[in-house]
């Protein structure tokens, strides 16, 4: 198995006939099935979008934020989350998340505005975010390094995978009796899942097979050097706290100036206690990444409502701007960072970072189209519309436990590009299929080539997405790549919801110019698809002449 940085170096392999305690397969139970409700949480919203509308009376660049709402969270809190989980430790945060999730999934089944819901999906976009890579860290640490280890790894690589599938499948059904059901059945799920996780996830002391490394406290870094406390920066000399700087003389506390002998810390006074260690959680940071996200996919829904010289679209648009630029400018200036910038120096990481959005993008988009035309246009059942999308989510489902072998045997860059055209292939087919749509000819062709590029491409962008990084800033450059698949998504959905609204017909109109109203809509989809086919040949090119 290759290294991660993820797994302490000092756990040996365990043997690979060892049998997992009844405690270590409630753990898995426990991690695999709230992955499996993070992951369908995705597409739980899809296919109920009609009946939300319907219900709340709220226009399609409303009713939007219900899918890239929980993007919008889950992308622009996954760098802050993987800090405030370094900082108060796994269980602390992973049980927190669990809570917030049950409650936010209650609270938007009952909504009666559309802010309210919206809201809602941003709070379960923010807790996935915590709950998702944080359950793989546990595994990494909970479990023996060799086959038990990649044993759970792939049980819960699978439940991952399916979480797409069953959510499509489980919003047709329960849309069919109510679309609130939707929001609300994972409420007890996740408290029964919290209720297991109290007796069974580790804390610091427990992991590692009964302990931590030694010097170690709860709410460590993986990889922090022993000795080391709470805090203090990975790789900082021994003895330092949070804040100290490099070179500082042992001993001395946050606030020191170098060279001052112990005692005591400066800008204290003689009887008053020293004052703890800083946490630095980038809470600007990640306030003014959100805000900017959600200014950006707002402004972008605006401009059909607006157009371009109202200050409710344009006057966001700015803001965005203002908004990400001042991220920038903090991240930079920040001595505690929640983007590690060295790892956009790699050309593997921009290109899988660009094809990844591109692709999970222009598939959510085209979902977001095919569902309004389907429902809203066909007259088709929510049922009905599901088991329409199962031919693109199925296969990955299928192909999961061997997609590894896969990118071993034919590489990462020719699967990428592979898995790039078929898609793109695919919008165009759509958008050359007539009004109504046969499904046999027109759509399953679609969906087919969608989910074969899926299960071509996945894998291999989540490979190459990393593997130029030293081992030290793969963790960081994953939360990257995350952050972009999530980010596109949103933009993508905004951007499909904004055409179709502004290319919309008047009162009367039939069903055929309906129809043609999407056509932009769906361009769109393909330009995106496009995108992602350009980059995908631009690492074949990179892969001939050299190194990324």
């Amino acid at each position: 198995m290759t290294s991660s940085p993820l797994l302490p170096s000092h756990t040996a392999p365990a043997p690979a006939h060892a049998r997992w305690s009844p405690r270590m397969w409630g753990l898995l139970v426990v991690l695999a099935g709230n992955m499996l409700i993070d992951a369908l949480e995705v597409s739980v919203a899809l296919v109920a979008l009609p009946a939300i509308g319907t219900d709340l009376g709220a226009p399609l660049t409303t009713m939007q934020w219900t899918i890239t709402g929980f993007a919008v969270g889950f992308g622009g809190l996954m760098l802050f989350g993987a800090r405030a989980v370094a900082l108060l430790g796994r269980r602390r945060v992973y049980l927190a998340a669990l809570v917030g999730f049950a409650a936010a999934s209650l609270v938007g089944a009952l909504a009666e505005d559309p802010s309210l819901l919206t809201a809602t999906r941003v709070v379960k976009g923010f807790c996935a975010a915590l709950t998702a890579p944080t359950g793989l860290a546990i595994i990494a640490t909970a479990f023996p390094e060799g086959p038990q280890r990649n044993r759970a790894l792939s049980v819960y690589t699978l439940f991952g995978a399916g979480g797409f599938t069953a959510g499509l499948l489980l919003s047709g059904w329960l849309t069919g009796f109510s679309w609130r059901l939707t929001f609300a059945f994972p409420a007890p799920a996740v408290l029964v899942l919290f209720v297991l996780g109290l007796r069974l996830i580790p804390g610091a002391g427990e992991e590692n097979g009964g302990g931590p490394p030694p010097g170690t406290t709860d709410g460590d870094r993986v990889g922090r050097p022993p000795g080391t406390m709470t805090g203090d920066r990975t790789g900082g000399p021994p003895g330092t706290t949070a804040g100290g700087r490099a070179g500082r003389p042992p001993g001395t506390m946050t606030g020191d100036r170098v060279g001052r002998p112990p005692g005591p810390p400066a800008g204290n006074r003689a009887g008053r206690p020293p004052r703890p260690p800083l946490r630095r959680y980038g809470f600007a940071s990640a306030a003014a990444f959100l805000a900017g996200l959600l200014a950006l996919v707002q402004g972008i829904t605006s401009v059909p409502a607006h157009g371009w010289a109202d200050i409710r679209s344009t006057g966001l648009l700015a803001l965005a701007a203002g908004l990400l630029a001042l991220f920038v400018a903090l991240e930079r200036a920040s001595a505690h960072p929640l983007i590690r910038f060295e790892a956009l120096r790699s050309r593997a990481m921009i290109r899988s970072a660009l094809g990844a959005a591109c692709l999970n993008g222009s598939y959510l988009g085209l979902l977001f189209v095919l569902t309004h035309q389907l429902q809203s246009l066909a007259g088709w059942s929510p049922l009905r519309t599901a088991a329409a999308f199962l031919p693109a989510a199925a296969p990955l489902v299928v192909t999961a436990l061997f997609s590894g072998r896969i990118v071993a045997r034919f590489g990462a860059p020719r699967l990428i590009a592979a898995g790039a055209l078929l898609p793109f292939a695919g919008y165009l087919l759509l958008l050359r299929t007539p009004w109504p749509p046969a499904y046999a000819t027109g759509i399953l062709p679609t969906m087919l080539l969608v989910g074969a590029g899926f299960v071509l491409s996945f894998a291999a962008l989540n490979s190459q997405a990393t593997s130029q990084l030293p081992p030290a800033e793969r963790g960081a450059g994953s939360g990257l790549y995350q952050t972009a698949v999530q980010v596109g998504a949103a933009l993508s959905v905004a951007l499909v919801a904004a055409l179709l609204t502004g290319s919309a017909p008047p009162a009367g109109a039939d069903p055929a110019e309906f129809a043609e109203t999407c056509r932009p809509a769906l361009t769109l989809v393909a330009a995106v698809g496009g995108l992602g086919l350009l980059t995908a040949l631009t690492g074949l090119r990179s892969r001939r002449t050299g190194p990324p």
